[in-house]
């Protein structure tokens, strides 16, 4: 088995043309697995505060489901890079997606037996799914060079686009599939979800051969045995890699805060104030084609302009998108849809700036490893943002939260600043 995988290593070790044609074929592979996996994330975004607020009869615990997908996703980002890191991108994607969508089945019991904890539980187990659909933007990394690096990771973000916009659209339609069969309306998004991820799951286990992080980690062994680096060029790579690490997740880090605390609370809000369940996709909808969809501009944006310029225009797009979002009627569908698209466009300059920089700063025998500890913070930092985020309507108001968020997304100025200054 071994002399089997082993020749068509060496084969693109020798090979650069080789190398280049798997590294495309990765990124379709990848590609085609985010679309299904962009609908299994979007559906249950737009409806999962809905289905707690009428399950638990309040707002004050709306922003639970987010808390708790995103908190899962927190564990499944942990275990998915060790798989990962062990075994193969193919393997820890694959599992990854899979488990999301049995968690994605467990919503949908739990809604059909009116089970608040089966509720929790099955959103907790469903967030392996979204940790997945992020972590896949790695695997399109793994082979590219420092110049290509965020355009692989926009390549792979942009076709989420095409699931993540289609999911909230189809609210309606599989309610009244739901309906049709007898499960409540609310859960039928989730059914898509399912689907969706398990559909994801297997497109990567299936075609994603050869593993392009066993290929990459066989490369930088070779590379180590015939190159020979002094030891001051290795502590001051060292060095960069920790600074380059710490930005990167600070950047992830507070856009993820602030984009999830707000789209959290928007289909409450809207809610509230006589907008319909198609109204509410429709702003979602908008919202995550504006996360994804700019994604190919972005990356080339942050490869050609780079990674500091990127985060700073994230911060101040969402500030921006806060005071729009805080300041804007609430019957006004048009600046609604502004406010979310702006809030999506800054989580993704600050996501795909973020994400180069990690990958700037690992190397692939560890890579997979640290990056689910990166995205273990991001999915701490989102679960904390919606978690917070129904308290604080509920006990002040969703322009308060929009305007919060806004002035919280400042701080990656400083922080950058930062990282130019400790360069020099």
């Amino acid at each position: 088995m071994f002399g089997k995988t082993q020749d068509p290593i060496e084969t693109y070790i020798e090979s650069p043309e080789k190398l280049k044609s798997l590294y495309r074929r990765v990124l379709l592979v990848v590609s085609l697995s985010q679309v299904f996996g962009g609908a299994g994330l979007a559906a249950g975004i737009t409806v999962g505060a809905l289905l707690a607020q009428q399950m638990l009869g309040t707002d004050a615990y709306a922003g639970v489901p987010s808390a708790l997908f995103t908190l899962g996703s927190a564990g499944a980002a942990l275990i998915v890079g060790k798989l990962s890191q062990r075994y193969g991108r193919r393997t820890g994607l694959s599992a990854g997606f899979i488990v999301g969508g049995v968690g994605a089945i467990g919503v949908v019991i739990a809604a059909i037996i009116n089970s608040v904890i089966l509720l929790f539980a099955s959103l907790l187990i469903y967030g392996a799914g979204t940790a997945t659909n992020l972590q896949a933007r790695y695997a399109g990394t793994d082979l590219a060079n420092n110049k290509q690096r965020a355009t692989a990771i926009s390549t792979t973000m942009v076709m989420t686009t095409f699931g993540a916009v289609a999911g909230p659209n189809l609210v309606d339609v599989m309610g009244k599939i739901a309906v049709s069969i007898g499960v409540p309306a609310l859960a039928g998004p989730f059914i898509l979800s399912a689907t969706a991820f398990i559909l994801a799951g297997l497109v990567l286990f299936i075609m994603l051969r050869p593993d392009p992080l066993e290929i990459a980690k066989m490369i930088e062994a070779h590379k180590q045995e015939t190159e020979h680096g002094n030891k001051i060029e290795s502590f001051n790579k060292k060095v960069s890699n920790k600074r380059g690490l710490t930005v990167g997740a600070t950047v992830m880090v507070l856009t993820q805060i602030v984009m999830v605390a707000i789209m959290t609370m928007t289909p409450v809000h809207m809610k509230h104030h006589g907008h319909g369940l198609s109204e509410v996709g429709i702003v979602i909808g908008f919202h995550v084609g504006a996360m994804y969809l700019p994604s190919l501009v972005t990356g080339i944006l942050v490869d050609k302009v780079g990674r500091t310029v990127m985060s700073i225009a994230s911060g101040v797009t969402l500030l921006f998108a806060g005071l729009l979002a805080a300041f804007a009627p609430s019957d006004s569908m048009v600046l609604l849809i502004i406010a979310l698209s702006l809030l999506g466009l800054g989580w993704n300059f600050g996501l795909i700036s973020g994400t180069a920089q990690i990958v700037d700063s690992t190397e692939p025998s560890t890579r997979a490893k640290t990056q689910g500890k990166m995205d273990v913070l991001v999915a701490l930092a989102g679960a904390s943002g919606g978690a917070l985020s129904g308290m604080v309507v509920a006990n002040a108001s969703y322009a308060t939260l929009s305007l919060a968020g806004g002035l919280l997304s400042l701080i990656l100025i400083p922080v950058v600043i930062w990282s130019i200054k400790s360069l020099r």
